[in-house]
């Protein structure tokens, strides 16, 4: 699935440039996290002003407008493979938000393949561990650091300019290690440094306790979406969410038959930069 589906993206035009005219200028803060691992949709609340937001981000049947992103975090893991191998087969592109922990340095070389299959590497923690990372901006920034360091062997990290924070941007789980304005100040000096900072408005519920099914991510999924006529979905392609890798391809059938189109967050925000 390398860069053969140019058709298919020129076909979602107009649907990319309207997410991000939804949610702003490469930064979708539509979660508001607890302190547990996961989201529930009760957790996540619209934080854009509806009031300026497009038509068709209010409620649309157009399905030129209808656009989705699906976004995995947590990654690279045993299960990487097997979401890779559905996407090819779907061709539908997505943007995996990598981690370089060591239960997942394995497999790492995978980064490389999602990127020639036309997906998106993108930024998300080396440690993913909130007292190490939260600890003060500077360790935030080691982090970054240490993660493209990482993933330097695999694949060029010098355009990568997307990054997701554990837990979202406005999570409050930081606030014990970092102080209560450690997010603002993050998101401030990602700006600087040229990031743009990627949340979510749909989530899968696929990393919370009690492993739920292939048919309870599915249906979290669907509900999440609700009316929105663009979704950022976040699931996880870690070794413990293979109900994850069942329920893929139907949550892609899902949107591909109420008539959304795929792109990843690399096209969207080229798309805006035309317009």
């Amino acid at each position: 699935m390398k860069r053969g589906r140019e058709g298919t993206l020129r076909g979602t035009a107009l649907g990319c440039a309207v997410l991000l005219l939804a949610f702003g200028i490469g930064i979708w803060n539509d979660a508001r996290l607890p302190e547990a691992v996961g989201c529930r949709s009760e957790d996540i609340a619209a934080v854009t002003d509806v009031s300026f937001l497009p038509q068709a981000q209010k409620a649309s049947t157009d399905s030129a407008a209808k656009t989705v992103c699906l976004t995995f975090d947590d990654g690279p893991s045993e299960n990487t493979q097997a979401i890779l191998e559905i996407l090819a087969r779907q061709d539908v592109p997505a943007t995996f938000f990598v981690i370089g922990a060591q239960n997942n340095k394995a497999y790492l070389p995978l980064v490389r393949q999602e990127a020639e299959q036309g997906h998106q590497v993108a930024l998300h923690s080396c440690s993913h561990e909130y007292d190490e990372i939260y600890a003060s901006p500077e360790a935030y920034w080691a982090d970054i650091d240490a993660l493209k360091q990482e993933l330097s062997a695999y694949i060029d990290t010098n355009g990568i300019d997307c990054l997701r924070f554990p837990g979202g941007s406005t999570n409050t789980v930081s606030h014990k290690y970092g102080g209560s304005g450690i997010m603002k100040t993050l998101k401030a000096q990602a700006a600087e440094r040229g990031y743009h900072v990627i949340d979510w408005n749909v989530c899968a519920d696929d990393a919370v306790g009690g492993h739920p099914s292939a048919r309870r991510v599915y249906e979290n999924t669907i509900e999440d979406v609700g009316e929105k006529s663009v979704c950022v979905v976040l699931m996880h392609d870690t070794a413990a969410t293979d109900t994850t890798v069942e329920a893929l391809p139907d949550i892609i059938t899902w949107f591909q038959e109420k008539g959304y189109a795929f792109c990843t967050v690399n096209d969207m925000l080229k798309r805006q930069e035309e317009n």
